[in-house]
């Protein structure tokens, strides 16, 4: 027994003494050497797991993973100016140094703009992709298309005033009879509305009798000059009766019969309804008394009212369309017949009369409407949404995305304006993108970094201005030095050398 534990125990530990050395020989070749770091200093050492957390000396985390460590060539951190500081929550807010909110959440640092892009303006913001999606920025690309417009306003009906008839006795006299004496009595052409007394009509008939007597007794007169007399009297006689209106059936009648009549017929002289009576039987009429308003609603005016905004895009000859509340189910259409070359002082709007065919008598006056006139004028040009406009008062600016979190304010030139889109005249391209919302946080800072990059300017300028009178100075000191002197001379010895 002693004998075999002998033999076994040097087999072993010549046996672990070779396992041992070629263990070690392997580990030599995967454990990196002093030599194959580079000669890196290690600042720390963090977590691989949660890179916030860090150590100073070699550790482990939790699970028994290396901390990795860092080195101060890898991760030395650029170095940028900050400018000032911003809440998160609510980017107008800054503050120049660091702190917190209402809610204990750090203030965001703005570094200085180090973009090397020289066609930016001074106003460009940078905005991190957090922020961005916190103040609920959106965009939309700038288009190139065609813009129209329809014109909504509330129309009034009105009489066609080219078709309304104001009747007034030729001469003073009574009224003995009127044949139409309710308003709203449909009358055509040539209806006997009323019968007048006038003793100048009488006069006037008795004057006629005359000459019609006179020139019967003349006509078979020698002399020429006697008969053309008689003729004239009768012709003058007759006028007289017309332009009094007396009707053509009662001038045949007192031709025939040569009998004055008492009273005088008025007829309508054209086709409509009686919207107004002056009279009645009995009254003394004289040619200031409107005995009757007579309008044809065959065909009816709408006047309507729309807005200076409104007025480059409509004009004569336009289609509109109209509805009422009191014609439900039904759309009039018409035409935009002209526009009145004045503006309403107290509304600020500008007048326009529309002209519908009412041949259904439908429409009736002092009626409201809803009329839409469909502009036929049509403007191609580039457009943007309204809301990305900012309007200031004395310019009108956007803001157009440079790059992903680069906003660029840029001035513009408006347009027309229709359906919530406005046109570009100047200042923005097709395809580019600018800011629908949040725009007037953008402006904030844009004018925050704007002012600030003014001050830095102001203060540089006034630097170098501070400096000017020493170079001046150090120029001079050196021009009268001995030096200076030696110096001119060895060049004008080298320059006569040359020649």
């Amino acid at each position: 027994m002693n004998k075999s534990v002998l033999i076994i125990a040097p087999i072993m530990l010549i046996t672990g003494l070779a396992g041992g050395y070629w263990f070690a020989d392997s580990k030599t070749d995967t454990v990196p050497t002093a030599s194959s770091s580079q000669d890196r200093k290690v600042l720390f050492y963090r977590s691989p797991m949660n890179p916030s957390v860090t150590s100073p000396v070699p550790a482990k985390d939790s699970m028994g993973m290396d901390y990795v460590p860092v080195y101060a060539e890898a991760d030395k951190p650029k170095v940028r100016k900050i400018l000032f500081y911003r809440n998160s929550m609510n980017p107008a807010v800054t503050s120049p140094v660091p702190t917190k909110d209402s809610m204990g959440m750090d203030y965001v640092a703005v570094y200085a703009d180090d973009d090397n892009d020289s066609n930016a303006s001074t106003g460009t913001v940078k905005i991190d992709g957090t922020t961005v999606q916190n103040i609920g920025v959106r965009t939309v690309k700038a288009v190139q298309t065609t813009l129209s417009r329809t014109v909504r306003a509330v129309g009034r009906v009105d009489y066609d005033e080219e078709r309304l008839l104001r009747l007034h006795p030729k001469t003073e006299g009574w009224i003995e009879k009127m044949n139409v004496d309710k308003t709203g009595q449909w009358v055509k052409k040539n209806t006997d509305l009323l019968s007048i007394y006038s003793p100048q009509l009488v006069t006037s008939q008795q004057e006629y009798i005359l000459a019609l007597n006179n020139l019967k007794a003349l006509e078979n007169s020698p002399i020429k000059d006697i008969r053309q007399g008689a003729e004239e009297l009768v012709k003058s006689s007759r006028e007289r009766l017309k332009l009094l209106d007396m009707p053509a059936h009662q001038l045949r009648e007192l031709d025939r019969s040569h009998k004055i009549k008492k009273s005088l017929h008025i007829h309508t002289p054209a086709a409509g309804i009686v919207m107004k009576i002056g009279a009645r039987e009995g009254q003394y009429v004289t040619p200031a008394t409107e005995i009757y308003m007579i309008a044809d609603l065959r065909k009816i005016w709408v006047y309507a009212n729309i807005y200076e905004y409104e007025l480059p895009w409509v004009k004569e000859g336009d289609p509109v369309d109209m509805q009422l509340a009191g014609i439900p189910g039904k759309t009039f259409k018409g035409h935009l017949a002209y526009i009145y070359p004045y503006a309403e002082a107290k509304t600020r709007t500008i007048k326009v009369r529309l002209v519908f065919d009412n041949a259904e008598l439908l429409l009736k006056p002092e009626m409201f409407a809803e009329v839409t006139i469909h502009a036929s004028k049509q403007v191609n040009a580039i457009v943007v949404p309204s809301e990305s406009i900012i309007r200031s008062g004395t310019r009108n600016q956007v803001f157009v995305v440079r790059a992903p979190g680069k906003f660029e304010p840029r001035p513009v030139t408006l347009g027309l304006e229709s359906n919530g889109k406005v046109a570009i005249l100047k200042g923005v391209k097709a395809g580019e993108v600018v800011v629908t919302s949040a725009q007037f946080l953008i402006d904030s800072e844009s004018k925050l970094r704007e002012a600030t990059a003014k001050m830095i300017q102001a203060q540089s300028s006034k630097k170098q201005q501070g400096d000017k009178p020493k170079q001046m100075k150090a120029m001079n000191d050196l021009k009268k030095s001995p030096d200076h002197s030696k110096m001119q001379n060895m060049n004008h010895q080298q320059e006569m050398q040359h020649d």
